[in-house]
């Protein structure tokens, strides 16, 4: 029986049929890494406004001069004689939590990854990017000055014993501003491979809107490395007594090395650099079956970045990294074969009771980041038969940010300042303690901690500070001297910025 249609239905036919044509004709979506990505679904959480307030954050934790644009404006100057210890200027860069140091261990992780989130969703991020932009400047204006003179590194600044005897705002500091570094005689391969990795990402970040800056970057990327490279061994070796046990390392720096050299890799192209990392990956610990990344240990995201040299650039050489990079994948899917990742009952991913939130979002980083990788390759996780595709890895991350933003069983965000129920009483001394503003007088040491120990919320408010986060019962005290929950660190928030970015992009809300 032959087909008739009315006039008026052809016309729907023909609209349906040319809008479909429109909608796979577009070669911009066919080779678009974010395609089909679009959850048509209405998003419930502001993910752009958490975007925002992610890298606000960093501007609280700003040490040196402030500039006129100072969005956190009850913070003032702090640290302005830094480095006068040992007549080097080391003014600027980043506290890296509640207190008034400042480790360039964690300072460099952070860049790296604030970096690292920038030259993967930059491109989405919109007047986000500038600011994104500003808070990277901040921390590599400052590592710059640390690796200034050949085969030294500036790590430290402050003695953090003393610093944690007193509570007081980084304004008011009369606690030792000691330097430390690392050289020759007592290496540090570990933070200055990451101090390399953070100059060499952020050489990408400023590649076209700076390129003088960028090579600037590089190039001391290059020299810092081989710093790293030539005179091997941990930095906690030497400076055991300053560096212990707030960011010893516990990894080694072996991955530090890999992950070093994997940066450089990708900022340089020098092929001196694929074949370092073909020559040391086995020693420097590329199989190794560890599952955690943060400010210590950095395999498993150097397996994620040179699985995407395979994925994306048919580097056959680096074959085994994405079945490295599989491997830590399949350990966080729930019921996978090898799955080993704890979870909350309310779905945290859960890996130990200080500061678990890092890990949070470092992981859910990864696995957007992968996920685009594998979507650019039209390839699969293969977890032990069981198939694991991109759509599934950027389902476990929405959720992990999803719970740090207010879907838990307390129903609070752990952002500062989003969402309409967050902690009121973090453990960060500007935050808790009068601002400068309201309080020109100088809060001597031992007085701040009358503020310490008060259960009145905090008076400024440390916008999107993400804190330590709940234990592994889904519970939280939001006391403020349980530093291992209510502390916040910029090596939290930094891959939380690119994972933001992704979800925001997503939903169509950038």
């Amino acid at each position: 029986m032959g087909l008739s249609l009315s006039p008026l239905a052809l016309i729907v036919l023909l609209a349906c049929l040319t809008a479909l044509h429109q909608c796979n004709g577009n070669p911009f979506r066919r080779n678009n890494p974010f395609r089909h990505h679009h959850h048509p679904r209405f998003a419930k959480h502001n993910y752009r406004d958490a975007l925002t307030k992610s890298i606000m954050f960093f501007e609280g934790q700003r040490s040196g001069r402030l500039p006129s644009n100072q969005r956190i404006t009850w913070r003032r100057d702090s640290g302005l004689s830094d480095g006068a210890a040992m007549h080097v200027d080391l003014v600027g860069g980043y506290y890296d939590a509640g207190d008034n140091v400042k480790f360039g261990f964690p300072m460099a992780f952070t860049t790296t990854m604030l970096s690292w989130s920038v030259i993967e969703f930059g491109g989405l991020m919109k007047g986000e990017l500038q600011n994104a932009k500003q808070a990277i400047r901040w921390a590599t204006d400052y590592l710059l000055k640390a690796t200034a003179h050949p085969d030294t590194i500036y790590v430290q600044v402050g003695d953090a014993k003393q610093d944690h005897s007193c509570w007081e705002r980084p304004e008011d500091m009369d606690t030792p501003r000691s330097v430390f570094k690392i050289d020759k005689n007592s290496p540090g391969s570990d933070v200055a491979g990451e101090t390399a990795a953070a100059l060499a990402a952020a050489s990408l970040v400023f590649r076209r809107s700076d390129p003088t800056y960028s090579k600037l970057l590089a190039r001391r990327a290059i020299r810092v490395f081989q710093f790293a490279d030539k005179y091997r061994g941990p930095y906690s070796n030497g400076l055991k007594k300053v560096v212990c046990p707030f960011y010893c390392s516990y990894s080694g720096y072996q991955d530090e090395l890999l992950w070093g050299a994997a940066w450089l890799h990708r900022a340089t192209r020098n092929p001196t650099y694929l074949n370092y990392i073909q020559v040391n990956g086995q020693i420097l610990g590329a199989a190794e079956f560890d599952n955690t990344f943060g400010w210590d240990n950095k395999h498993v995201g150097a397996r994620i970045l040179l699985s995407k040299a395979f994925l994306v650039q048919r580097l056959k050489s680096l074959h085994d990294y994405k079945g490295h990079a599989d491997n830590f994948i399949c350990s966080l899917i729930p019921g996978a074969p090898f799955s080993s990742a704890q979870y909350t009952p309310g779905g945290l991913l859960f890996k130990m009771s200080d500061s678990n939130m890092q890990y949070v979002t470092s992981t859910s980083f990864l696995l957007l980041t992968y996920a685009k990788y594998l979507t650019s390759a039209h390839q699969v996780v293969n977890c032990g038969g069981t198939r694991v595709t991109p759509k599934r890895l950027r389902t476990i991350a929405k959720k992990q940010v999803d719970y740090l933003l207010g879907d838990n069983p307390l129903k609070m965000s752990y952002m500062v300042g989003y969402g309409p129920r967050y902690p009121q009483r973090i453990h960060h001394r500007g935050s808790s303690l009068p601002s400068v503003a309201n309080h020109p007088a100088k809060i001597q040491c031992s007085t701040g901690f009358n503020f310490m120990k008060s259960q009145s919320p905090n008076p400024n408010i440390l916008v999107g500070a993400v804190i330590g986060g709940p234990d592994q019962k889904d519970r939280f005290p939001d006391q403020r001297s349980d530093y291992e929950q209510s502390e916040p660190a910029t090596y939290i928030n930094a891959p939380l910025v690119g994972a933001l970015t992704y979800l925001a992009h997503s939903f169509g809300q950038l």
